[in-house]
């Protein structure tokens, strides 16, 4: 009998130390991944960086209908040999994330396309517009870097109106929208100083009040289809650069 306790306990020990082992290949495992860089799955001759928050990763919709995607998608079309992009953005990331994002990724400075769309978790955490300004200027000033130093090769686009989702209804949708546009004029403000193209996508984004199709289902992010609007407004701009 004393014998089975002794080797029982032998045994205990030995899962302990085993579910030790076990929990530190994890914790390694999730230290050596970078969701928030996500890598393209289409190679081209020309490669494309997108910068952002939910909106450029595609919360609450599939892959192939994030925006950056299907604008990639439309210029190969067109004879364009674009890669499909790489990201580096998450959900709530505000512009101070984002640039510490930025600097865990490491991306190479070879980029033939930057895009950036961030702003719309500066406005929900009520954050000041000089926050924004000062942190997108750096944000801009590293994406012209990513792009080889040609600022010609980066677009901005604007913050859209969350507030016309059916998540805003209790939300005071007035204040949003302005909130939302004080930051836009700053941003297009930062990026006409530094010759960066800035697109306006919140108009088109405001077309969703109403309108089921454009909202995702988590009833707070945009569709696959409102996404699509906003890369054709970008199609239009970017085929020019090439």
């Amino acid at each position: 009998m004393l014998h089975l306790l002794v080797n029982f306990e032998v045994l205990h020990k030995q899962i302990v130390i085993m579910k030790f082992l076990l929990l530190m290949v994890l914790i390694m495992s999730c230290v050596s991944e970078n969701p928030t860089f996500i890598k393209g799955t289409t190679n081209g001759t020309l490669k494309y960086l997108a910068l952002g928050d939910s909106y450029t990763i595609g919360e609450s919709v599939s892959e192939n209908e994030r925006w950056p995607v299907q604008l990639a998608e439309m210029l190969r079309k067109q004879n364009i040999d674009l890669s499909s992009p790489d990201i580096i953005a998450k959900t709530g990331w505000t512009t101070s994330e984002l640039i510490a994002g930025i600097s865990k990724a490491s991306p190479t400075n070879d980029y033939d396309l930057v895009s950036i769309l961030i702003g719309v978790n500066n406005q929900y955490r009520g954050q000041s517009t000089a926050i924004y300004r000062t942190e997108l200027r750096e944000i801009l000033t590293k994406a012209i870097g990513l792009a080889q130093n040609k600022p010609e090769r980066v677009v901005m686009l604007s913050t859209p109106d969350w507030g016309v989702t059916p998540f805003a209804e209790s939300n005071n949708r007035t204040k949003i929208a302005t909130e939302i546009d004080n930051l836009n004029a700053v941003a297009q403000e930062e990026c006409k100083k530094l010759n960066i193209k800035y697109i306006d996508i919140t108009p088109v984004s405001r077309t969703a009040f109403g309108n089921v199709s454009l909202v995702a289902s988590d009833k707070l992010h945009f569709s696959g289809k409102m996404y699509q609007l906003w890369a054709d407004k970008a199609l239009l701009e970017v085929k020019r650069l090439f």
